[in-house]
C-alpha cells in the first residue's frame, strides 16, 4: 500500500509497529540536534521526529522541507517523551528512517492554521488551501454526517430518491432565475431550478408517493451570509396524507437528526400560528431561546397628552430584565441601534423600575406614577426590569420592535448557538399584495391550498386567507418550508385570476401541471429543508459558506476559478445571441 496507516490513527497500541505515512508539512521545528515535523492529512497529525546523531542524513533531509510540502515517510512508531494530550497522536511520534518528497510547495499565501492570518478574499480565492484547515474539514463532514443521517432517516420512512431536471421552463412568480440559452432552439431558454415544485407534484400524481431529493437549486437574488445563489435543499413530498402526517413525518426527520448527529433530544415541536408570531414577536421566524415577548400598550398609554403615543397605530414594547440600571450612555446606543436604515424607527421611549418597585420613564410629565404602574401590569415587571417602547405604524413598529429585541438578547447573552429551540410557524397569508405591482403574489405557490375554513374569502377577502403551510424555525430561522397542495380545479381557476394570470398565460405557465391533475391527482403535501442552513445552525456558524465547499462570495462570484465570466464572441453567435447595441 502507498501508506500503511493514516496521520490520525496511531495510539499507544501501535507503539513499535513500522509505518508508512503521507501527507501535508503542516510546520517543523529545528532543535539542533533533533528535527521535528507535523505530518497533516485528512484525520489528523503525526509528529514525525529526525535525530542528527543516528541519522544525519535524513535529518538535513528534514530541514530542506517547507511547509505545505507533500511527503512520504517510513519509520517506527515510538513513545513521546515531551506529550501532548491536546492531540489525538499526541503520546507517540515517528522515528523515520526513510523520507521521500512527493512534491515541493511555494509558500502558501496565508497560514494553514486554526488561528489562519488569512481574510475572507484570499481564503475565498485560494479554496483549496482553506480546506486544508482542520475546522474547515470539519464543516464538510459534518455536512456529509447530515446527509448521511437524512437519507437513513427518509429511506425507513419508505421515501424514495429521485433526480428531477435541472433545466426547466422559467416562470415569473418567486424569485429571479438564473437562464441558460438554447443553441438547439435559438432565441429560447432553460431556467435553473428555484426547486423542485412542479416535478414533485407530478411524481405525486406519477404514484411514487414518497418522495425525496438533497437537490441543487438556484435563484438570482441579492446575497447575505445565509443565502447563495446555488444551494441545496431537503426537497420532500408525500401523497395520500393530511397537514399532521406532513409535520410529524418532518418533525421525526429533525430530531433524528438532532439525536444522530449533535446526540442532544429536542423534544415536541411546540406550534405558533404565523399571527400570534407576528403579534408576540414581530417576525415569521421567532427566536424562542428567550422571552421578551412584545406587549401591546394602546390602551393604557392614549389619550395623555403624548403625540407620539396618540398618534401611533400601535404601541408596543418589550421588557429586559434586570436591565433598570442601564447607564445613559446604553439606552443612548440603542436609540442610536434602531435608529439606523436598517431598522427604521424614530426612537424608544424607556421606563425603569427601581429595585423599591419606583418607576420612572422617559415621558414622566405626561403619566402620573398611578398611570406608569399600569405599564408594569401589561408587562409584568419586576423591580429591576428596563422597559423599552415603540410606536407607529404597526407592520413597520413590528419589525423594529424585533430587531431591538435580537439586539437585546445578544447583549444579555441569551442567544446561545449551543442551546436549540425549535417550533412549527402554521397557518401563513396565502397571499401577499404588492403596492408596486398592484396585485397579489402566492406567498407559496398558486397550487397552496387555503385552509378549508377560509375558502369563501376567495370571493370576498383574498388577503385575509390563511394556507395550509407552515415553516420549521430554529434559534430564530426558518430552515424548511411547505405546503399543502389544493386539486379543485375551481380553487385554481380563482386563484389564477386573483393572481392576475389570463387563462392564456396560466395554461403556458401551469398548463401541463393542471392537465397532470385530471389524470388522477392524490391528496398531496411536503417541505423543502435548506440543507446548507441546518449544516450551519448544527455547526454554530451564522454563515452558510462555512458548510459549502466552494461558495461564493457576497457578490455572487466565485473569486477562485472568475466566475461568472465573459463568453468569446463566436460562443455567443452559435447560441444566437446578438452583443452589438445600436442607439
Amino acid at each position: 500500500m502507498f501508506r500503511s496507516h493514516t496521520c490520525g490513527e496511531l495510539r499507544n497500541s501501535d507503539i513499535g509497529k513500522e509505518v508508512i505515512l503521507c501527507g501535508w508539512v503542516q510546520r517543523s521545528r529545528d532543535l539542533g540536534g533533533m528535527t521535528f515535523i507535523d505530518l497533516r492529512d485528512r484525520y489528523g497529525l503525526t509528529q514525525l521526529a529526525f535525530n542528527m546523531e543516528s541519522n544525519a542524513p535524513m535529518c538535513e533531509a528534514a530541514r530542506e522541507v517547507s511547509r505545505e510540502y507533500v511527503i512520504k515517510v517510513h519509520g517506527t512508531v515510538k513513545e513521546r517523551e515531551s506529550k501532548n494530550l491536546k492531540m489525538p497522536t499526541g503520546e507517540i511520534e515517528i522515528i523515520v528512517t526513510k523520507l521521500e518528497v512527493l512534491n515541493a510547495a511555494i509558500t502558501p499565501p496565508f497560514t494553514i492554521e486554526e488561528n489562519t492570518d488569512g481574510g475572507d478574499d484570499i481564503r475565498m480565492k485560494y479554496r483549496y488551501l482553506d480546506l486544508r484547515r482542520s475546522s474547515v474539514r470539519a464543516n464538510l463532514e459534518l455536512r456529509h454526517r447530515m446527509a448521511i443521517e437524512t437519507r437513513n432517516y427518509l429511506d425507513k420512512q419508505l421515501f424514495l430518491e429521485v433526480e428531477t431536471p435541472v433545466l426547466i421552463k422559467s416562470t415569473p412568480e418567486g424569485a429571479r432565475d438564473f437562464v441558460v440559452p438554447s443553441r438547439m432552439n435559438q432565441g429560447q431558454f432553460y431556467a435553473l431550478p428555484q426547486s423542485p415544485q412542479t416535478f414533485k407534484q407530478l411524481l405525486m400524481v406519477a404514484g411514487f408517493d414518497r418522495y425525496y431529493q438533497i437537490v441543487k437549486c438556484f435563484r438570482d437574488e441579492d446575497l447575505r451570509a445565509d443565502r447563495q445563489p446555488e444551494f441545496t435543499q431537503i426537497d420532500c413530498e408525500m401523497s395520500f396524507i393530511e397537514r399532521e402526517d406532513i409535520l410529524q413525518t418532518f418533525e421525526g426527520l429533525v430530531r433524528h437528526l438532532f439525536k444522530t448527529v449533535k446526540g442532544i433530544d429536542i423534544g415536541e415541536l411546540p406550534r405558533m400560528t404565523y399571527a400570534d408570531a407576528m403579534k408576540y414577536y414581530g417576525c415569521d421566524k421567532p427566536d424562542t431561546r428567550f422571552e421578551m415577548r412584545f406587549c401591546e400598550l394602546n390602551e393604557v398609554v392614549k389619550g395623555k397628552g403624548f403625540k407620539v403615543f396618540d398618534d401611533a397605530e400601535l404601541v408596543v414594547g418589550i421588557c429586559a430584565k434586570g436591565c433598570a440600571e442601564y447607564s445613559r450612555k446604553q439606552t443612548d446606543e440603542l436609540i442610536e441601534f434602531v435608529k439606523r436604515p436598517q431598522v427604521g424607527a424614530n426612537g424608544i421611549v424607556y421606563a425603569k423600575i427601581g429595585a423599591d418597585g419606583s418607576i420612572k420613564s422617559t415621558v414622566d410629565k405626561f403619566y402620573s406614577t398611578e398611570e406608569l404602574n399600569k405599564w408594569a401590569d401589561v408587562f409584568n415587571a419586576e423591580p429591576g426590569d428596563l422597559l423599552m417602547i415603540m410606536a407607529g405604524e404597526p407592520n413597520k413598529t413590528r419589525k423594529a420592535l424585533n430587531e431591538l429585541r435580537l439586539e437585546m438578547g445578544t447583549r444579555l447573552g441569551l442567544r446561545n448557538k449551543d442551546k436549540y429551540q425549535c417550533l412549527w410557524v402554521v397557518d401563513f397569508p396565502l397571499l401577499e399584495y404588492s403596492e408596486d405591482a398592484s396585485r397579489f403574489f402566492a406567498m407559496h405557490h398558486p397550487f397552496t391550498s387555503p385552509l378549508m375554513e377560509d375558502i369563501s374569502l376567495l370571493d370576498t377577502d383574498p388577503g385575509m386567507i390563511r394556507a395550509n403551510a407552515y415553516d420549521m424555525v430554529i434559534n430564530g430561522v426558518e430552515v424548511g418550508g411547505g405546503e399543502y397542495s389544493h386539486l379543485q380545479q375551481r380553487i385554481a381557476e380563482k386563484m389564477f385570476s386573483i393572481l392576475g394570470f389570463t387563462d392564456e398565460e396560466a395554461q403556458a405557465q401551469f398548463g401541463f401541471l393542471m392537465t397532470a391533475f385530471e389524470y388522477g391527482a392524490p391528496p398531496h403535501g411536503g417541505i423543502a429543508f435548506g440543507f446548507d442552513r441546518l449544516c450551519s445552525l448544527f455547526g454554530g456558524s451564522e454563515s452558510i459558506r462555512d458548510f459549502i465547499a466552494f461558495p461564493k462570495n457576497n457578490s455572487g462570484r466565485d473569486v477562485m476559478i472568475d466566475a461568472p465570466s465573459t463568453i468569446h464572441a463566436d460562443q455567443l453567435k452559435e447560441l444566437g445571441i446578438n452583443t452589438t447595441h445600436s442607439d
